[in-house]
């Protein structure tokens, strides 16, 4: 990490369109998508301890929770091969690609009962920005799509995610099961001197 003002630039810039605009989804979504483009256009900014991988999971790191909850920051570290389960967010969010990349299957829950459906995949490279909502699509699942190498994306979302309950869904029953994420670390990178 080289330029720690980029994430504290970005934070503060969040904060004042949380100010202006935090009832507003459609508004967080389109002026927040493009706070998050510029901040992973340069990789020169997150510090080493919130990329790093585990061998067996991907880890989520918190960077910085709003105090009034209205929106968190976290890093996903990616081994190769690694996904997370379908799940949801039940809360707007956003993916920015930092480093390698991600594949991203969606689906939407059945009509009634039965597998959820499948909605196709996309490709995110690095500098590719993607949007959850339950207005506009919350049900996917997500892999490193680099194999034999690690991928970073930094992920916003309208609470804070570690604390949300949510679901993780049985593809072919479209069975949900609660869960809390919580963060891969207690600690944060805030002391940005």
């Amino acid at each position: 990490m080289t330029n720690p003002a980029r994430l504290r630039d970005f934070v503060r810039a969040f904060t004042s369109l949380a100010d202006t605009a935090a009832q507003d989804e459609v508004l967080m979504l389109e002026q927040g998508r493009a706070l998050l483009a510029d901040l992973v256009t340069v990789d020169d900014w997150l510090p080493a301890a919130f990329a790093q991988p585990h061998p067996d999971r991907y880890q989520q790191y918190l960077l910085h929770c709003d105090p009034r909850e209205r929106f968190s920051v976290v890093s996903f570290v990616w081994g190769p091969g690694q996904a997370t389960p379908v799940h949801d967010h039940t809360v707007w969010g956003m993916v920015g690609v930092l480093r390698g990349a991600e594949q991203c299957e969606e689906f939407a829950p059945p009509a009634g009962s039965g597998p959820l459906q499948a909605l196709g995949a996309h490709h995110l490279p690095a500098g590719a920005i993607d949007i959850v909502s339950p207005r506009v699509g919350d049900i996917h699942r997500v892999s490193n799509a680099c194999p034999g190498a690690v991928s970073v994306s930094i992920h916003v979302y309208g609470a804070d995610i570690g604390r949300v309950e949510r679901h993780v869904y049985e593809p072919a029953t479209g069975a949900a099961t609660r869960f809390v994420s919580g963060y891969s670390a207690r600690a944060t990178p805030e002391n940005w001197q």
